[in-house]
């Protein structure tokens, strides 16, 4: 074998067994998406009239990534179904597909939360750990996920972090949801990604701080005591009038929508508001934070 075909065959099992591509078995619609996909794929391979070694050699991928993407047991990559739809002549369609296989490589659980994000009217969220996801760049995101232990991969990182920025899709809705944050001062004072990294942070929180449909508040170290101390809280109100909250600290942790559970979580949250700095107050706060980092 060559230096040039070790290389290749080297490249192809690196991949083939790299993580982060797997279907979940517990999410069917990831399945059957995964699987659709596949069998389009193994229905215009064959039409072509090309075996399946042949047609990973056209592609770039080994014959066993060939046989588990089209058994719908592997995810397949963007440049997969784009070299895929080439080789195929298929005039787009199999590369169209990527934006239905992207939303797979996202947990199911992050799905979820998006989809309820995306319908609601109003978001309600305290955050007492970390800088709320809707509101971190894909730096700090990517410095928060990394530090886990035990380790993700490099490739699960990515993966996870390009999850929490497709929800910040919410920004961009037309009409704007009503949008209301509540972040602790101490998580504003640790610079996690180092300086440039915590700069910039703290610049989009300025940034989305000041959008019309934002309300965005600090709790101050000097609070020695409020209602949010059980964990993060989090509410989200629909068009029809339901609504759905969540709380560390409440009811398991589960989301609920049993309107007593509900006026609980309300009653939190409005307290935590108004023990915080004001909105005004807390832009200053966050652009003195800034003019000393």
């Amino acid at each position: 074998m060559t230096i040039e075909a070790e290389a290749e065959a080297a490249r192809l099992k690196s991949e083939a067994d790299e993580p982060g591509w797997e279907v979940d078995p517990d999410d069917e619609w990831g399945v059957a998406v995964i699987e659709t996909v596949g069998r389009q794929l193994k229905l215009r391979r064959e039409a072509a009239g090309m075996r399946a070694a042949e047609f990973g050699s056209a592609v770039g991928y080994g014959e066993g990534m060939v046989r588990k993407i089209e058994g719908g047991k592997r995810i397949p990559r963007q440049d997969y179904l784009n070299t895929a739809d080439e080789v195929l002549r298929a005039g787009g369609l199999i590369a169209a597909t990527w934006e239905d296989v992207k939303k797979v490589r996202y947990p199911k659980r992050v799905r979820e939360l998006g989809k309820l994000e995306a319908q609601a009217v109003e978001i309600a969220l305290y955050e007492c750990h970390i800088i709320a996801g809707l509101l971190q760049t894909p730096e700090h995101a990517r410095a928060v996920i990394g530090a886990a232990q035990p380790p993700y991969s490099p490739d699960d990182v990515e993966r996870m972090v390009g999850a929490r920025l497709a929800r910040q899709s919410v920004f961009e809705r037309s009409p704007a949801p009503a949008l209301s944050f509540v972040l602790e001062e101490g998580v504003l004072r640790r610079p996690i990604g180092g300086t440039m990294v915590w700069r910039q942070q703290l610049e989009r929180l300025l940034e989305v701080g000041r959008l019309h449909n934002v309300v965005l508040q600090v709790m101050p170290m000097n609070c020695d005591t409020h209602s949010g101390l059980d964990g993060r809280i989090e509410l989200l109100k629909f068009p029809d009038g339901t609504a759905v909250g969540r709380s560390d600290g409440a009811f398991s942790g589960r989301p609920t929508s049993e309107p007593k559970h509900l006026r609980i979580l309300e009653l939190r949250y409005g307290t935590i508001r108004a023990q915080a700095l004001s909105p005004r107050e807390s832009l200053a706060f966050i652009g003195q934070l800034l003019g000393e980092t």
